[in-house]
């Protein structure tokens, strides 16, 4: 995490009432980071999936509901404070179209595109294949803050 997200962390947990212990990581959303990002702050996505395996080879925890999270732009910059309000596993083919549209990225068929295209490639990377049913790790989240540059 770089200074200027780990201070706008640190501003955060002193103005609210978040136990300053709490744990929190700083990701970019996807291939269009600035684009997604955007997305998140006017309120237009409130939901992201994941691909469920990659959990277990990465040996990395599931996320959680109450998990805190920073989204970044491209440039690392942080954008917003997101907080997971519901996790659900299920297989890709059968997420219902008010989560594909919570994603925020157009219609059912273009969100099932664009993670078609996306899962595909991340799992070659992984000498794995993209399936329809492959599970996924669907998240919603809330924005708790957002960042303000002219502060």
């Amino acid at each position: 995490m770089n200074e200027m997200t780990l201070a706008y962390w640190n501003q955060y947990l002193e103005k609210s009432k978040v136990h300053p212990l709490t744990e929190v990581e700083a990701f970019q959303f996807g291939d269009d980071a600035n684009a997604l990002a955007e997305l998140v702050v006017s309120g237009k996505k409130t939901a992201t999936c994941s691909a469920y395996m990659l959990y277990e080879i990465e040996n990395e925890p599931l996320p959680y509901i109450g998990q805190y999270a920073i989204v970044l732009d491209a440039a690392d910059q942080p954008m917003a404070i997101i907080q997971t309000t519901e996790v659900t596993i299920q297989a890709m083919n059968e997420v219902s179209e008010a989560f594909a549209l919570a994603e925020g990225e157009g219609t059912y068929r273009e969100w099932w595109d664009i993670h078609e295209r996306f899962f595909s490639k991340l799992l070659r990377s992984y000498q794995l294949s993209f399936t329809p049913s492959m599970s996924i790790v669907c998240e919603r989240f809330k924005v708790v803050d957002q960042f303000n540059t002219k502060e």
